[in-house]
């Protein structure tokens, strides 16, 4: 079974570099461990992840506002946040080889010991090791210009609580989202895009007054399981809630709940969902003296909300959303060029595939050329297109499936006689025949714009 899940995870590595969704970091450099950069697929499919995300928690909820944030901000942030003391992995070293890794990731420690066949490996005593990137402002580098670069995007939604409540003239509850890179020192990575020092966190912070808090947490774990199941289509059965046990949560969390995966290489958290109480916001009223409370209007007291917290790994949703689509089937595209091949087939949603439509002409000849052409100037601008005209007809339509493209628009030697072409379905393989007339109003009901 592992033999064969290894052998998934290695299709999609290749897929993902053949066609242009990921790339290996500064590779002709000789690459850097655990960089990797997005090619013009990955970068499309990351922006509708993205992009859905943003729609569903943001624009579609009148309880929710968005902002932007700095990935470098003031060092008093991090110091009452907690980070610059309890944002720690225990690390331990392998005194054969120097290698450093995390204490707690038993399976890992015990795949590196196999590779010191017939050696009894020794380990040093687990040390705490912050996450924390730091780095330097100004010319001089010393206690007084340290900064860092920030582990979480959470941080912005609590030092803006204030303002955006008032400039917005919102009342609790509410919720303030952001996406944004972030940046740990993680001592483990690996598989591929799962763990980098360098990823894209969506979360958002939802404001609610003390005792309401848990009522707005089992709401808002039950609106990021439909995200995952009902938006980005991942199939139920390799979804799953984990419960964090209280010595394993977060130093500012009252209760968490992980959302798992089924990677090829195991279950493994996408999401996570805390009740973060008032920990961050009395903390930042405590070291900078602002008034971050809130009134009640009933009693005209003030107190300090409490707050929830979804947080999605968009990089490690991408990766499973891209293993979720992953299929094989017998040649089913033109089998002349296909003999005893195995077709690989992204079965992406709508919202989510890269490209949506790729227009095909039949042939190279201009007759065919040119009304193909039309057709992609008059399409491109409502959706993501692909235009092919190189080899055979059925290997174009597998590069499309490879790639996840819902529908393809074949322009065939018919279409100077009757001004139109076939579309072809990529899950159905039903081919409509339609006017090009006709092609904006067929691709609105099928598509989003």
């Amino acid at each position: 079974m592992k033999k064969q899940e290894d052998n998934l995870m290695d299709k999609i590595i290749s897929l993902a570099k053949r066609r242009g969704f990921i790339f290996p970091g500064s590779e002709i450099y000789g690459g850097l461990a655990n960089s990797y950069d997005y090619g013009p697929l990955g970068t499309e499919l990351f922006r509708n992840i993205q992009n859905l995300w943003w729609k569903k928690i943001v624009q579609e909820r009148p309880d929710m506002v968005g902002i932007r944030g700095p990935i470098i901000m003031n060092a008093k942030v991090w110091e009452a946040s907690g980070h610059v003391k309890n944002f720690t992995d225990p690390l331990v070293e392998c005194k054969i080889c120097h290698v450093r890794m995390r204490a707690d990731k038993l399976k890992d420690i015990a795949e590196h010991e196999k590779t010191h066949a017939g050696k009894k490996v020794e380990w040093t005593e687990a040390k705490n090791f912050n996450l924390l990137f730091k780095t330097f402002i100004g010319t001089t580098e010393d206690s007084k210009s340290t900064v860092y670069l920030r582990g979480e995007t959470a941080q912005t939604m609590f030092t803006d609580f204030k303002l955006v409540l008032e400039t917005m003239r919102k009342k609790l509850p509410f919720g303030i989202a952001q996406i944004g890179r972030s940046f740990r020192n993680e001592i483990t990575t690996g598989n591929l895009i799962f763990r980098t020092k360098e990823f894209t966190i969506a979360e958002l912070e939802y404001f609610v007054k003390p005792g309401e808090d848990d009522k707005a947490y089992e709401e808002w774990l039950d609106y990021q399981q439909d995200f995952f199941v009902k938006d980005l289509k991942l199939k139920q059965e390799n979804i799953k809630k984990v419960e964090l046990p209280k010595d394993e949560l977060a130093h500012y969390s009252k209760r968490t709940v992980d959302t798992y995966y089924n990677f090829p290489f195991g279950w493994d958290e996408i999401a996570g969902i805390a009740n973060r109480t008032d920990y961050d916001l009395k903390n930042h009223i405590d070291m900078s003296g602002a008034n971050l409370k809130v009134k009640d209007e009933e009693s005209q007291t003030e107190y300090i909300p409490y707050v929830v917290e979804p947080t999605f790994g968009l990089d490690r949703i991408m990766l499973a959303v891209l293993i979720d689509a992953y299929s094989e089937s017998e040649a089913r595209s033109g089998k002349e060029d296909a003999v005893h091949e195995t077709e690989v087939t992204l079965r992406l949603s709508k919202e989510l595939a890269p490209i949506k439509i790729a227009i095909l002409p039949l042939s190279r000849k201009d007759e065919l050329i040119k009304p193909a052409e039309k057709i992609l100037q008059q399409l491109h601008k409502h959706w993501m297109c692909q235009y092919d005209e190189t080899a055979s007809i059925g290997k174009r339509y597998r590069r499309q499936d490879e790639i996840g493209t819902p529908y393809c628009v074949t322009v065939d030697f018919e279409t100077v006689n009757d001004q139109a072409v076939t579309v072809r379905d990529r899950d159905t393989m039903k081919q409509d025949r339609v006017k090009i007339s006709d092609l904006m109003d067929y691709f609105r009901e099928k598509l989003p714009c």
